[in-house]
């Protein structure tokens, strides 16, 4: 696939210091773009290495311009400035992708409350406020592009997670519903998952399968590029898988995003649609 050359735009993109986010703000920045490094990091650690200044350095090193903006997303006064510092270093917001992500897969018995605020204010909360910030520079512009990283609403994710679930499923909503009240204009709204596991701390931290079973984040970084180039018919209001975006764009060999040469990645995510039937046994 000819990723799309965005020489000129601005992307903010959060939670990347390190990680997805990382990832899709490396290629976007290689596509031309200045990047808006938007996350918490500041200082890399064992457990989580990564910061937003080696993000910055390493888009500087491709050519491209770059801002950290140490941003707590669960603090909408953060939110608001980050966007502010952003318009005020580039003029401009092209591309805003909200991909800072808290996860807690757990039973509703097992997951206390303050771990279930955690994931509402960093995955459903955060995405809205960073959206209501950035969308009208975005009308006033009369294009743009707002990405949620979530999944399609699929029922047969509940168990065992609902409350990560409820948390996705608001960005998810989110992008449906923006997408519809931007129907009108040339601005594109949408929600991107993986179709299978993707390495990153996440999955190595938690222990979510292993190499085999990973792709690399390089899949998702080519599917925000598929968007950026798809008309707006094509993904606006839509919550859209990694490999169905790529083979819309006439991607079809898989392998080369494989963590491990001859691994098996299995697909995990369906096409949603939400019916109520998969609640009963």
């Amino acid at each position: 696939m000819d990723f799309p050359d965005l020489t000129g735009q601005v992307a903010v993109i959060t939670g990347s210091s390190r990680g997805i986010g990382k990832n899709i703000a490396l290629r976007l920045a290689r596509a031309g773009a200045d990047i808006v490094v938007a996350a918490k990091s500041e200082l890399s650690r064992d457990s989580l290495p990564g910061s937003i200044h080696e993000t910055v350095s390493e888009i500087e090193a491709l050519g491209r311009q770059a801002l950290a903006v140490r941003t707590n997303v669960r603090d909408a006064d953060q939110l608001e400035s980050m966007v502010e510092a952003a318009l005020e270093r580039f003029g401009r917001i092209d591309i805003l992708i909200n991909n800072a992500g808290a996860l807690h897969w757990r039973s509703i018995a097992d997951t206390p409350p303050k771990r279930y605020d955690l994931m509402m204010e960093v995955n459903a909360r955060a995405a809205f406020v960073a959206s209501h910030f950035v969308l009208p520079h975005m009308i006033e512009r009369g294009s743009g592009t707002i990405i949620q990283m979530s999944p399609p609403i699929d029922l047969r994710m509940l168990p065992g997670k609902t409350g990560y679930c409820m948390s996705k499923f608001g960005m998810s909503l989110l992008a449906m519903g923006m997408g519809a009240e931007v129907k009108a204009t040339e601005i594109k709204s949408c929600a991107l998952w993986p179709a299978t596991a993707i390495e990153s701390q996440a999955t190595i931290n938690h222990k979510l399968g292993g190499p085999q079973f990973w792709r690399t984040a390089d899949i998702l970084a080519d599917a925000v590029g598929a968007i950026l180039a798809a008309n707006s018919e094509q993904v606006n209001g839509k919550c859209l898988v990694d490999e169905d975006v790529l083979s819309m764009m006439g991607v079809s060999d898989f392998e080369p995003y494989n963590c491990v040469e001859g691994g098996t990645p299995m697909r995990i995510v369906g096409d949603g649609g939400g019916d109520a039937s998969l609640w009963q046994s």
